[in-house]
């Protein structure tokens, strides 16, 4: 374990013992055990200014200069002349935000999931006839595995018989692929269909999915370090700070002015407010649904100016819907529905799951269906309440009653599926699924150009019919299809220029432009676990208008943290004038500073309220 995150995990033990020293202190002093008071206080200071001078040696290795150098100046500086007091109140506070500042980042992080947890890390290989489950990195080119149902495709390989794949965490594209023999799976994809056998081409390392995450860790190492915003403040406070003091201590001879002008400008205010206006932000914004990964993020967050955007399942639903149904005349769309939902009972395909469940969704009473016959991925027969039913694809259905199916499809949105219907030997009609932009999303980009969005693009790895198709008639300002993961990182670093890039999506394929962005926010409700892991911010519900309240909570938050700064600092400067003429003595200041951090607190507190 390195320095740094050995003295964040005692964070709690010094603010514990600051505390506890400060308190024991007065508790012999009111014993009448005076000469015990500042040794004790002494005793509590000493560990604080210990861990405190470790922090500035790492951060100034880093090139950070921050705010705890002149903590460590008042607490040595107190010592030093013999005012213990003062240098434990210091210890207290210091050590008091420090802890406050990493229960903020604890809060925030608690609900994670841990790092690409869907990643398989067994497969299914045939070996001698017969099935063995081997480690994944015991899988060789040539190998023929097993892919059941629901199970993600390990390897990059070939289908050796008709395979279907949810692609969406890959490829954005919404609608499951029907694969061939000998057409290519990617790893990472999920089999909707009946269990196949894979061919593998490459080891688990060389496969799509292993390279994804090689891109999110690439895409992490490379992104510029957030800053905290009370250390934009650091340097401007610090030189004040020693000018004041020195000049007291040259011009009166009285190091104990030096001492109080130091003990007084302790930036408590910054230690304390910042994160106090922070943690109020992070807990509302949790009210809405919406998980943001400690104060760096909020902060940032608060002054993005460009937005990427992934396509399925960010602007769009990502799930296929019944977006129309054409029928010949010989029944109604409902009744068409209800016999064609009747026979898909009996299949898992997934479009068939989906014509069940919209059926069940508008409370039609399904029948039971008979004689039953299933071509795998193509389509399925059999006898509903006397009919002959048959549901399947274009090709399935045009090979078991003729022509004529083509012309009744005629034109569909891009990307749109249709299962056609046939009643008794005869093209009844068909059911055209796609996927269907969010309720809102016009309204919601709007919103975000009144926030000071100044410019949004689409990104997606889905074709650029369908993008555009998506696209049209929204507050877009560009569209990127087509685009592979480390494609969808360019645009993001692209638009940098623009300022802070907030980058939304919830694949896979989404998770190194989320990790790149100054800011990438998943979908965390039906996203993936890649996704929610490289992102700053997680939606925890499945509506992207929580985007909104997202920036404004920490817009508001931002805004309560600087105001405390700029008054918690100016109160400051004035006490330390103060205590340079001699108005104040050490102590006094350390009281005086107090009152000012309760003053600041409380106005930070104001970002938990609307």
């Amino acid at each position: 374990m390195d320095t740094a995150r050995a003295l964040k995990l005692a964070r709690p033990f010094f603010a514990g013992l600051a505390a506890v020293g400060l308190a024991v202190g007065f508790a012999v002093r009111l014993a009448g055990l005076d000469a015990w008071s500042d040794p004790i206080w002494a005793i509590a200071t000493i560990p604080v200014l210990m861990a405190l001078a470790v922090e500035i040696v790492t951060s100034l290795r880093r090139g950070d200069l921050g705010l705890d150098i002149v903590a460590a100046l008042s607490m040595t500086a107190a010592l030093a002349v013999g005012q213990e007091l003062a240098a434990a109140i210091v210890a207290l506070m210091y050590a008091g935000g420090q802890y406050l500042e990493s229960f903020a980042e604890r809060r925030a992080r608690r609900e994670m999931t841990a790092l690409l947890s869907r990643v398989p890390r067994e497969a299914v290989r045939y070996r001698d006839s017969q099935l063995e489950e081997v480690a994944l990195d015991l899988v060789l080119p040539g190998d023929r595995l097993l892919v059941r149902q629901g199970d993600v495709v390990p390897v990059d390989g070939t289908a050796a018989g008709v395979a279907v794949l949810d692609q969406s965490a890959l490829t954005g594209e919404a609608l499951p692929v029907q694969l061939k023999l000998g057409e290519a799976a990617l790893s990472g994809s999920t089999n909707v269909g009946e269990a196949f056998d894979l061919i593998a081409t490459r080891r688990a390392a060389e496969s799509t999915y292993a390279s994804i995450v090689r891109l999110v860790e690439a895409a992490q190492r490379s992104r510029a370090p957030m800053s905290r915003l009370a250390d934009r403040y650091a340097l401007m406070f610090l030189a004040v700070t020693v000018v004041l003091a020195a000049g007291a201590w040259l011009v009166t001879g009285d190091a104990i002015r030096a001492v109080a002008v130091l003990v007084v400008a302790t930036p408590c205010p910054l230690i304390l407010a910042v994160p106090v206006a922070i943690v109020s932000g992070l807990s509302r914004a949790a009210r809405h649904g919406i998980l943001i990964k400690g104060g760096k993020v909020i902060e940032t967050l608060a002054r993005v100016r460009a937005l990427v955007i992934d396509k399925t399942g960010t602007l769009t639903l990502g799930q296929a819907r019944l977006v129309e149904t054409r029928v010949t005349g010989t029944v109604g769309p409902a009744e068409l529905l209800r016999l064609a939902a009747s026979l898909d009972q009996a299949s898992k395909h997934i479009i068939a799951q989906t014509v069940v469940a919209e059926a069940r969704g508008r409370g039609l009473t399904l029948a039971i269906p008979t004689e039953v016959a299933e071509t795998p991925g193509e389509g399925i027969e059999g006898r509903v309440e006397g009919r002959t039913v048959m549901v399947g694809g274009l090709r399935f259905i045009t090979a078991k009653i003729g022509p004529g199916v083509a012309k009744l499809a005629g034109e569909r949105p891009p990307g749109a599926v249709a299962a056609a219907v046939s009643l008794d030997g005869q093209l009844a009609g068909l059911l055209i699924f796609a996927d269907e932009l969010r309720a809102g999303t016009e309204q919601l980009l709007h919103n975000l150009r009144n926030l000071g969005i100044e410019r949004i693009v689409l990104a997606t790895g889905d074709r650029h019919e369908v993008a555009s198709f998506f696209a049209a008639g929204l507050s877009i300002d560009q569209v990127r299809s087509d685009l592979t993961p480390d494609q969808k990182i360019l645009v993001v670093l692209a638009e940098r220029k623009n300022g802070p890039v907030l980058m939304i999506g919830d694949g896979v394929n989404d998770a190194p432009a989320l990790a790149a962005a100054d800011i990438g926010m998943a979908m965390g409700a039906r996203g993936a676990a890649a996704s929610a892991e490289a992102a700053d911010v997680v939606l925890l519900v499945d509506q992207l208008d929580r985007v909104l309240p997202a920036i404004q909570i920490a817009r508001r938050s931002r805004t309560i943290a600087l105001e405390s700064v700029i008054a918690g600092m100016g109160l400051s400067i004035l006490a330390m004038i103060a205590a340079a003429f001699g108005f104040i003595t050490p102590v006094e200041g350390a009281l005086l500073q107090e009152v000012i951090d309760v003053l600041v607190i409380l106005n930070a507190l104001r970002a938990l309220r609307g």
